[in-house]
Order: C-alpha cells, then structure tokens, then sequence
C-alpha cells in the first residue's frame, strides 16, 4: 500500500535538508564569537539559526501544503525588538544566502510567524533547533519535525549535521553533507540517510534483551533529566555500562538504530510541573517506533499528543528497543517508590 504522506514526507526532506544546511553554517561562523543568539523569557537560549531554520521550514510547507496548521517552537516577538536589530540582520542574511534571494524584515518575521498556528486534528510540529545549548557548544542538535494526524504522529524528520552517516553517535561530521537525516513513518519503517542524499539505509531497533549489558542515552543537560536517578536504576539492574549523555532528538535516532538500547528523560523532582512539549518528542518517538522500537512516559502509558502543545498526561520518557521496556519501566517505579 502506498504511503498516504508521501508528498509530505518529499517536500520535508528538502525543507529540513535546507534548514540544517543554514543550521550549520551558522554553527561554524557565528558559535563562540558570542553573537547571533539572545536569551528568552524563560532563560534558554533562541539563535539566528532557530529563526532562520523555522523561518524555511515554514515557507516551504506553506508553499506546497497552504491549507495545512505549523506549530512551532519560535516566533518573532524577539526580532521585532529595537535592541535586536544585529540578530534580524543576521537572521536575514543567512536567510539570503540559504533561499538564494533578497528577503526584507517583513517577510522574515512573516516566515517564521507561520509556525504559530495552534494544535488540531491535523498539524505539522517543529522545533527549528532541538538542542540549542549543545548546538551553542558546538556540539550535538538536530532540525526536528513531524506530522500529527488526529493525535497520531504519521511522520517524522530529524537532520543532524553533526551526527555522522558511517559512524552514528561516535563522531562529529566530517562536514555538513556526511551529517544525518532520520526519516519515520508510522506503519512504514525508519531511514537513516546523508544529508547529500546519496546514501540510505534501514533502520532496525537493537535486539538486546539483557538489561545489564543495555546502553543507555541520556540529556545532556541535568535541568532536562534526572541523573541521579538514572544512576540509581543502573544499579538496580546491574547494569555497569557507561550511558551516553548528548543533546537533542538525535538521541532517537541512535535508539532506532540500534547504537543504542534506551533512551530515558526522567522527570527532576526540582520541577515536577513541568509538561514536556510535543516538538521536542514527536519526530524522535515515530522514528523509533517506526524501527519496531516502543516509546511510552515512565509510567507505561502511551505518548498523548492530542492535548496541545504539551504532553500533559505524561511524565517523562522511557525509548527502547521494546524487548526490555517493561522492566526498565519496573526499574522506574522502583526508584520513585
């Protein structure tokens, strides 16, 4: 049976190859010269490359699918600011030389206001830069979207210019088109191919059924998952292997496939109202369960992506192979009882 998002997933690919492109280059010329990021109300960091990247995604959907709802992670409430005028300029100029065309202050706000829309019954979801503060280290982050149709997550992108196609997870990219791009659709299967497109493959979930020989991945930031007692639960399981800490999304797609075994983002007691938002799981869960992997919160319970922007019936993240997750999710409660 034919994929019934083929299209979609067509004109995605191009748009988060374009938007990973000016992600990069943004990376390489502006990270550590202190410029070209700003501080949002709530603290965490917002980049040129945030606004560039929503700003293309958002126009190239728009062109091909008008009808059809982004919601998105930024909008451009801090660009119109007086004060951030050298951000706008930069936001312009990469935007330039990504789309090969001048672009004038209006339509760059106009682009990335196209991600404002609110959750329906069908929507595309965005984070233009999942991971900014590792994005910022020069390090690991990805340009994360999908498509969620009544509920459901039907597709899923991840492009991660620094995660290595031949050598996933253990090196930087050599350049920006030996980067990865993680394709998911639900019912179809998980892809993994560059970002020059020319090379792809499969990608099939681990089948390791011991959880003291799992490998487990984690947030690399400790305000975005408990460390502590991921510790905690390797001990109870026995299991003495180093768990990998990294930034984004690109997490999932080491889990589907096969690098490693679990992924966990375990709630901090320090903020135990804090909901996780539906662009910083989507792309990554499809791709996952798509590789015939499993992906529910640390009680269990399915991922409700229906409710808005955030997963408010959920409580943290539990990604596996699938083959070990009920006793990972035992592992869990032992630690919270």
């Amino acid at each position: 049976m034919k994929n019934p998002f083929e299209a979609q997933k067509q004109v995605a690919i191009k748009a988060v190859a374009k938007a990973a492109s000016l992600c990069y280059q943004v990376q390489k010329e502006l990270v550590g010269s202190g410029k070209g990021h700003v501080k949002k109300q709530d603290r965490s960091p917002v980049t040129v490359a945030d606004y560039g990247s929503q700003a293309i995604i958002c126009h190239m959907l728009k062109e091909s699918f008008p009808n059809d709802i982004i919601v998105a992670e930024e909008n451009s409430s801090l660009l119109r600011l007086s004060e951030n005028q050298p951000l706008l300029n930069s936001t312009a100029h990469y935007l330039e030389q990504a789309m090969k065309k001048k672009i004038n202050n209006e339509q760059v706000f106009d682009r990335i206001d196209l991600g404002t829309g609110q959750p329906a019954d069908r929507f595309w979801t965005l984070d233009p830069i999942d991971g900014t503060k590792g994005f910022l280290r020069g390090n690991q982050y990805a340009v994360a979207l999908g498509l969620i149709v009544n509920g459901n997550v039907e597709l899923g992108l991840l492009a991660c210019p620094n995660l290595s196609y031949s050598s996933p997870g253990t090196k930087i990219s050599d350049d920006f088109y030996s980067g990865s791009l993680f394709v998911g659709v639900a019912g179809e299967g998980s892809s993994i191919m560059s970002l020059d497109g020319k090379q792809s493959r499969s990608l099939q979930v681990s089948g390791n059924h011991d959880p003291a020989e799992a490998h487990f991945i984690e947030s690399f930031e400790p305000a975005h998952s408990d460390h502590q007692m991921l510790q905690d639960i390797l001990h109870y399981l026995h299991n003495k292997v180093t768990s990998t800490r990294m930034d984004s999304q690109a997490k999932y797609g080491l889990l589907a496939g096969g690098s490693v075994d679990v992924y966990l983002r375990l709630p901090s007691t320090k903020n135990t109202h804090y909901s996780e938002k539906i662009w910083d799981h989507a792309a990554g869960a499809v791709i996952v369960e798509a590789a015939g992997g499993k992906v529910t919160d640390i009680h269990g319970k399915a991922l409700d992506f229906s409710l808005g922007k955030e997963l408010t019936a959920n409580k943290g993240i539990v990604a596996s192979h699938g083959a070990i997750h009920q006793k990972i999710i035992e592992a869990i409660q032992e630690q919270i009882l």
